[in-house]
């Protein structure tokens, strides 16, 4: 059986600040919409789909994700510019030689900013 990620999903009270918040600070950028009022964001190749809780869906539904991480080659300019547009950051430490970040993200998620070196 081959398995392969297909997308993550986000389900958020409210999409268009969601998506506006990957698209600003993550540089992702909107592939699509979806019948139900959500998108599909392409965040450097992982597809994000990103709506409400979704009415036609009858499993129980939850808000959230708790954490997707991103890598940089550039630390100190990306958290400025996270810094800059006013993303909270919740810890920044260093693991195995990596800086490491923890910010806010959109419905209590959060997003982990890795060094890359």
């Amino acid at each position: 059986m081959a398995l392969a990620l297909q997308h993550v999903h986000l389900k958020t009270t409210d999409p268009k600040a969601t998506i506006q918040y990957y698209i600003d600070n993550f540089g992702a950028t909107i592939k699509g919409t979806m019948p139900n009022g959500g998108y599909q964001l392409d965040l450097h190749g992982l597809q994000l789909n990103v709506t409400d809780k979704v009415a036609t869906q009858n499993h129980e539904q939850h808000y959230g994700i708790e954490h997707m991480a991103v890598t940089t080659t550039d630390y100190p300019a990306t958290m400025a510019s996270l810094r800059g547009n006013g993303v909270a950051i919740l810890e920044e430490l260093v693991s195995n030689g990596h800086r490491v970040a923890f910010v806010q993200a959109p419905d209590g998620a959060q997003m982990e900013i890795i060094e890359k070196v």
